[in-house]
């Protein structure tokens, strides 16, 4: 998931590269790639346009009907309300290896794998 409005200061156009290039380096990898638009219709209606899979778009619910309908027609998915990160790397900058290491592992790894 992008950082908040990374949509709208960012770009849809950076996303879609930047999810091309973890595609390329990691091609087995199963992972879905959520841009958020906020509450621009513009950025939204952009990121769809561009390819991005999952678009979230948190404006008003009239404008949100039609966006829907739009990514749906592009087999692309709108999201109204930003889901919770289930791992955020900016709450443990500032921690040790063991720490950010520990926190990645139990957010990445399947229960049984986790080290």
């Amino acid at each position: 998931m992008s950082a908040p409005n990374a949509g709208i200061y960012a770009g849809p156009g950076w996303f879609k590269a930047l999810i091309d290039a973890a595609r390329a380096a990691v091609p087995a990898a199963d992972a879905v790639f959520m841009l958020d638009c906020d509450d621009d219709a513009g950025a939204a209606q952009g990121a769809i346009r561009a390819g991005i899979e999952t678009v979230i778009f948190t404006g008003r619910a009239d404008v949100a009907e039609r966006l829907v309908a739009i990514a749906e027609a592009s087999g692309r998915r709108l999201l109204t309300t930003r889901p919770d990160a289930s791992l955020d790397l900016g709450r443990w900058f500032f921690a040790d290896p063991e720490t950010l290491r520990h926190h990645c592992a139990a957010c990445l790894a399947p229960p049984e794998a986790i080290c």
